[in-house]
């Protein structure tokens, strides 16, 4: 059992505590809260001003992208297109069309594949300018399409998949 002497220290703590806790409550009541003095809409204002002030890094010209570009690099960023795509000569459709010759190829030219009407209708052959935006934003290119991917961001890797795509012709198109 305990002694007199705990239960004494036990109700002097909680005494202790609780007046701990109605001092702090009080003098929240009476003291305001200092408010800082720049705001959070005046720091986006700020920051938003700050990235108004910067200048958009301009893409490079394709061509320059191409000179820099390297096949190696283009086969890694094509990991993403094999779930869809086949390369190989000969190779299957998949839910995409088979890519091989695609670089100069008419579009919507690829035998036995189900393209969508946005396609069939854009007509025309994939050229290097073409291929750079349908990779950046498929959707935005050619609307209606039935390619899902979101698009490729970066420039170095679109102009990387070019080289790498083009590297499948027969007989490979010029660089411009």
């Amino acid at each position: 059992m305990w002694s007199i002497n705990t239960n004494k220290y036990l109700g002097g703590f909680i005494v202790v505590a609780w007046l701990l806790l109605v001092v702090d409550f009080v003098g929240d009541q009476l003291i305001p809260p200092i408010e800082p003095i720049v705001s959070k809409a005046s720091a986006e204002t700020v920051s938003a001003e700050k990235a108004a002030d910067k200048p958009a890094v301009p893409e490079q010209p394709l061509n320059v992208l191409l000179a820099t570009a390297n096949v190696d690099k283009g086969k890694k960023v094509a990991k993403k297109c094999v779930a869809c795509h086949s390369f190989e000569s000969g190779g299957k459709n998949k839910v995409g069309p088979n890519l091989h010759n695609i670089m100069g190829k008419n579009r919507a030219g690829a035998s036995g594949f189900a393209y969508s009407s946005a396609i069939k209708t854009m007509g025309g052959k994939w050229g290097f300018e073409d291929m750079n935006a349908f990779l950046k934003k498929p959707k935005k290119f050619m609307p209606g399409t039935k390619m899902s991917f979101s698009g490729l961001k970066k420039a170095g890797d679109r102009a990387a998949i070019i080289l790498y795509l083009r590297s499948f012709s027969d007989s490979p198109v010029t660089l411009p």
